[in-house]
């Protein structure tokens, strides 16, 4: 699933979370993210997230089994620095599991874990992890210090939160000074990440409005999206909504290569 990250097309994985959010509202069977997981990759996804919170507010324990079972070598498991979820990814052997903070009150990740702050525990889950077989990737602000403690840890790779990028894109638009400071952000934590022989991932709050400057990044290895594709997905169905926001990413990667080959 995960090609070198200095592939020119970056891959997507999509993020089925939201699918169980529907499902949890009612306690019920459906919508069920294992067949929403299968429409995203007939809709050409790479690969499929999900990220088993603590309070199970969405995704429960038997989904990421059934998943795991589906797709393997194509799961990428997000989760906090806990024992619990050590042994979840052991258990499940994911192709990358992806620490990220979590906060009982938020409604979705808020920002990238600080690895600086909290690189004792980061460098202790990542070595469990790796005695598992399990590679490790990081969520982490657009700080090229925190791409340096993550490599301290063991890391293999870090995604960078484009969530600043996306709620400027929203506000002012993907051109105005604001938004094209934000992407700046993410671009020199991209190069940085390269720089240390990490792989470079990018997510949060992307969609087909703001996802072209971002593919466009050079080096950039995957994208993790799920929210407006589950969005979108209720309108259309998940396969022609991954299907679209692909369609968005390799327009924006091809013009991104061209760009910098001509270079």
């Amino acid at each position: 699933m995960h090609g070198s990250y200095t592939r020119a097309m970056p891959l997507l994985c999509v993020n089925v979370d939201h699918v169980a959010t529907v499902r949890q509202a009612r306690r019920t069977f459906e919508p069920d993210p294992l067949e929403a997981a299968h429409e995203a990759i007939a809709g050409g996804a790479h690969g499929i997230t999900v990220h088993l919170r603590e309070d199970r507010r969405h995704v429960q324990d038997a989904d990421v089994l059934r998943l795991a079972e589906a797709f393997p070598g194509r799961l990428n498991f997000e989760m906090a620095a806990t024992d619990e979820m050590v042994a979840m990814a052991r258990r499940v052997r994911p192709a990358m599991a992806m620490l990220v903070p979590e906060g009982r009150h938020e409604v979705t990740t808020e920002g990238g874990l600080d690895v600086v702050r909290h690189r004792g525990r980061v460098r202790e889950v990542i070595a469990a992890l790796a005695a598992g077989g399990v590679r490790s990737s990081i969520f982490i602000d657009a700080d090229p210090a925190q791409a340096e403690a993550a490599l301290g840890c063991g890391a293999a790779v870090c995604e960078v939160h484009t969530g600043p990028w996306a709620h400027a894109a929203r506000a002012s638009g993907v051109a105005s000074p604001d938004a094209r400071r934000e992407l700046d952000l993410v671009r020199a934590a991209g190069a940085r990440i390269r720089e240390l022989g990490l792989q470079f991932n990018a997510g949060h709050g992307l969609s087909t409005a703001n996802v072209g400057p971002v593919a466009a990044l050079p080096g950039l290895g995957e994208l993790h999206i799920g929210h407006s594709i589950v969005s979108r997905a209720v309108i259309v169905g998940m396969r022609a909504a991954v299907a679209e926001i692909r369609a968005a990413i390799d327009a924006a990667a091809a013009s991104g290569s061209a760009v910098h080959s001509a270079r």
